[in-house]
């Protein structure tokens, strides 16, 4: 996220659900994108492509093994982006306990919620 020369965002690299299970896949060992391919329903050529955005955007680490292309993944970008997150994770658990609390107030047996919750929440939403 940082690094300028990256090509994609790691927002937009894990958008893709099979971008996100080839990180899972990728956790414990570095694998050739031949054992790579082995595991989802696509051609080696798509599964190709989505190692490289990864790799742009510095989730996944590329090593020459002989003939051979090993990928491995780089947790770093997922810890700053998870040092980024929990940043607003205070403004969502702020938001859950409110509504918590009003939903368990007499006021929230009525069925509505009141018109200063959702303004304040039209206002973090913009943020």
């Amino acid at each position: 996220m940082s690094s300028s020369t990256q090509k994609h965002d790691v927002f937009q690299a894990i958008a893709d659900p099979t971008r996100r299970k080839l990180l899972k896949l990728l956790v414990d060992e570095e694998m050739p994108v031949t054992v790579i391919s082995g595991h989802f329903p696509m051609s080696r050529t798509a599964v190709s492509k989505h190692l490289r955005i990864l790799s742009d955007a510095g989730l996944v680490k590329e090593r020459k093994v002989g003939r051979e292309t090993r990928y491995r993944l780089d947790t770093e970008p997922l810890q700053e982006l998870k040092r980024w997150l929990s940043f607003y994770e205070r403004y969502w658990e702020n938001k859950m306990a409110a509504l918590k609390r009003y939903v368990e107030t007499d006021e929230g047996q009525g069925g509505t919620v009141p018109l200063e919750w959702l303004e304040n929440k039209k206002i973090s939403e913009e943020e």
